[in-house]
């Protein structure tokens, strides 16, 4: 046996899994998996009880902080929407899928996509939640994604036709993005990015000069988030030194949650020791899951203070805190956000992580999945209030972030942001799954994509049943 016979024995053949044999099975799928099938949507006999699963995710989290989240919950579909991807995700498991598996995002809906900066300070648009991602079926991101857009467009008070528009544009978006990666070298798809101009260019074509302006604006804000405004934004100067302004429940500094504090506080309380040992975590178990450059970087900065911060609708709950450092003078901060990582909702479903600490489970994800990631980006173990050690992952509280206001949106913006996501989420599939395979199930024809439009109207009215479920057990208090 020659060198070229024994590496293939040892590293696995090319060929086994050809590009070739990608398409074949791709197309073969569409016998067992018909594209029209992705339309059906109807709730199993024994569903879960949405409200259930919304008390089963309550029971790991912080418990007086759970009446914030289902009050942030109650706005409207879509925040119960965006809120509720345990429900979706048990949902989906009873959908019929191809058997193709990606990263999957988790939570791909059209609010978790926006803005941020890349390690070359280039404004890029991407996915930016990665609490839930874990290797699961690809057409779950894309329905949940669609979902999210039909029911954006409801809350706007859009036309059905509209919201059609909407939805067909997104599935677009994904279809025909992933039909030009399959088309790509592996190098090509993991450099390829959709920076802001690029999306202003896709989003902005056609507008009004008064809609242009506001598109302007929403990327000057996202570039003027930053650690500067961070700490403009979030602290003041005491005894000369910066300190956390207190707002609570919202953020509430280390310093206030210490045992002495009255019972009736909103959040865990901590004794002195508690604080010290978070202190240690952050600055020592983080910074070894850093490459060492690095972590010359970080070690430059000292921590100042550190507070809770409530973050999202979802994530209501989860315990995050925010840890401000100085480096050179005070002109010089690092505002690390610190954020529990749980199981993700997937995992009921499709089987657990391999990586058995689910802050690298965040990380590794979101790696995987975005083109250009925060490069503070770290995991570490920490022990809470009650002496339980926790995951978190750790990155730049605001790092060039930016979203866009929904609401703001016409029709027309609402279809040319839905396909931007949807080129999006087929980049971040195409870097981690079978391009190959999923271009050539998916083809040249809209039929996918009026299904998927089909399948976003049904579950809209599902979502619609399942929030009026919620309000009348949040109104009755049975969820507190």
């Amino acid at each position: 046996m020659g060198l070229r016979e024994r590496l293939i024995e040892a590293l696995g053949s090319p060929e086994a899994h050809s590009k070739e044999q990608s398409i074949e099975r791709g197309k073969a799928l569409r016998a067992s998996v018909p594209r029209e099938a992705h339309a059906q949507w109807a709730p199993a006999v024994d569903r879960p009880d949405p409200v259930a699963l919304l008390r089963s995710q309550g029971k790991t989290r912080v418990q007086a902080l759970l009446p914030l989240r289902y009050e942030r919950m109650s706005a409207s579909a879509f925040t119960f929407y965006r809120g509720g991807a345990l429900i979706m995700a048990s949902d989906l498991a009873e959908t019929q899928s191809t058997g193709i598996n990606v990263q999957a995002c988790g939570d791909a809906h059209i609010s978790n996509f926006g803005l941020f900066y890349s390690p070359e300070r280039r404004t890029v648009f991407d996915i930016n939640d990665f609490d839930e991602t874990l290797p699961g079926p690809w057409e779950w991101d894309v329905k949940r994604l669609a979902a999210s857009v039909e029911i954006c467009g409801r809350d706007n008070g859009f036309k059905k036709k509209q919201r059609k528009a909407a939805v067909l544009a997104c599935a677009q978006g994904y279809r025909e993005g992933m039909a030009r990666f399959a088309e790509m070298g592996h190098l090509d798809v993991w450099y390829a990015h959709l920076d802001v101009d690029s999306l202003r260019a896709k989003v902005a074509t056609g507008l009004t000069a008064k809609a242009a302006k506001k598109a302007d604006k929403v990327i000057a804000k996202a570039k003027g988030k930053n650690n500067a405004r961070a700490i403009q934004k979030l602290t003041e100067v005491v005894d000369g030194e910066l300190r956390v302004v207190s707002d609570p429940p919202v953020i509430v500094p280390m310093r206030d949650l210490v045992s002495k504090q009255p019972k009736g506080h909103m959040i865990e309380r901590f004794d002195e020791q508690a604080i010290e040992r978070l202190m240690q975590g952050v600055l020592s178990e983080y910074r070894s899951t850093l490459t060492p450059h690095k972590q010359l970087l970080v070690n430059e900065y000292t921590v100042v203070d550190v507070a809770h911060k409530v973050v999202g609708v979802g994530s209501v709950g989860t315990r995050a805190w925010i840890v401000v450092m100085q480096g050179a003078d005070s002109n010089d901060p690092l505002v690390l956000q610190v954020k529990e990582a749980q199981e993700s909702v997937l995992e009921r479903f499709v089987g657990k992580s391999k990586f058995k600490q689910h802050g690298q489970r965040v990380v590794e994800g979101q790696r995987a999945m975005q083109t250009a990631s925060d490069m503070l980006l770290g995991w570490c173990r920490l022990p809470g209030e009650d002496g339980k050690r926790r995951d978190y992952y750790v990155r730049q509280l605001w790092d060039g972030k930016g979203s866009i206001d929904l609401s703001l949106l016409n029709p027309d913006q609402l279809c040319k942001l839905a396909k931007a996501c949807g080129w999006t989420l087929a980049h971040a599939h195409a870097r981690t799954g079978d391009r190959f395979a999923i271009a050539a199930y998916l083809g040249n024809s809209d039929k996918f994509d009026k299904a998927i439009a089909e399948f976003a109207d049904a579950y809209a009215y599902q979502n619609e049943a399942d929030y009026q479920r919620f309000m009348a057990a949040y109104e009755a208090g049975e969820l507190v």
